[in-house]
């Protein structure tokens, strides 16, 4: 009697490679940048680059040890941040930005993270496509998946309760795709807001150990999300759809805006002006608390993915690196 044996053949083990040094980092893909003290801004984009700043006008990119396309970057204090992106990666400093370690590095999920949001050095969740949820309570020492049922749909609920009943191996499969993509994580005043693909708006008093989906207001994806010094929510979207809520999220209004481009990021000033991110250059300004906003005059076309008012200027990181927009003329076109 033969036996036919078959060798398995051993997946190869993809990892993590340091991020080249570019002497035009500045001008490259970058996606988020924050404010992390008054002589200290991180900005992060393409190839796993981090680039620093003490005035917000000149950058020197960091050591990094990933090459993945990063996408949001949080600071819990002066020097502790992280930053996430594409492989599922998280990257952390425990220095103010100069050095990064990694934390997590997972290329075979082909998934990225979207955004990352801390409530303490030690306690922060970081999200991305197809519900992709980690928590950790150590400082990113150890970063654990978790899948909360309550921000299903009601419908795919009721699917996924029967799998589970039925079908665990099949239960365990579809938790990998049967949620939205989470695009951005926004808190204020103990309430965490999580924003997605297709409407998906939900919020958490206990950060993120459980959640409560709140009613679609809309039907395309939501990219941004911030609150106003009077406290009015300000949501955006696909195609320049824009909403304020001056209810905590229970009741949304659409405003008009002078743009169709997608926004990307939404964020408030220490004047109580609300600005707008968008593609195609678009960068625009409220001034009455997001009941109407205006066009602002922006250097090119470029999509702009975030911005910070920083001095006299507005500094933006676009897919062409970062661009600056003197404050004084900052004027409605």
């Amino acid at each position: 009697m033969s036996l036919s044996v078959q060798a398995a053949v051993a997946e190869p083990i993809v990892e993590a490679q340091p991020a080249y040094q570019l002497p035009l980092a500045q001008h490259t893909l970058l996606t988020d940048l924050v404010k992390v003290s008054d002589q200290l801004y991180v900005a992060v984009g393409d190839r796993g680059h981090v680039l620093t700043s003490q005035t917000g006008t000149d950058w020197t990119q960091a050591v990094t040890p990933v090459q993945s396309l990063l996408t949001s970057v949080y600071f819990a204090d002066q020097k502790h941040g992280w930053a996430v992106g594409h492989d599922a990666s998280i990257i952390a400093t425990d220095d103010g930005g100069h050095h990064w370690s990694l934390q997590q590095f997972k290329p075979e999920t082909d998934k990225p993270l979207f955004d990352i949001l801390f409530e303490s050095p030690s306690h922060g969740i970081a999200v991305g496509a197809y519900g992709m949820f980690f928590r950790t309570t150590d400082a990113g020492k150890s970063w654990l998946a978790e899948f909360h049922e309550e921000l299903v749909g009601d419908e795919d609920r009721e699917f996924l309760q029967e799998l589970k009943e039925t079908d665990p191996e099949g239960y365990e499969a579809e938790k990998a795709s049967i949620l939205p993509h989470f695009n951005r994580l926004y808190m204020h005043q103990g309430t965490l807001y999580l924003v997605g693909e297709a409407g998906f708006f939900a919020t958490s008093t206990d950060f993120g150990k459980s959640w409560v989906r709140q009613s679609e207001f809309y039907n395309g994806s939501l990219f941004g999300l911030t609150k106003s010094l009077k406290g009015s929510l300000i949501a955006v979207g696909l195609r320049g759809h824009a909403f304020r809520s001056t209810d905590e999220g229970q009741n949304w209004q659409a405003i008009a805006l002078p743009s169709e481009a997608t926004l990307n990021s939404a964020f408030s000033a220490d004047d109580g002006s609300l600005y707008l991110t968008g593609n195609a250059g678009t960068l625009l300004k409220s001034i009455d608390d997001g009941l109407t906003f205006s066009k602002v005059a922006t250097e090119d076309s470029k999509a702009i993915l975030n911005a910070l008012v920083i001095g006299q200027q507005l500094v933006q990181v676009t897919e062409a690196g970062v661009r600056f927009t003197p404050l004084k003329e900052d004027q409605a076109l």
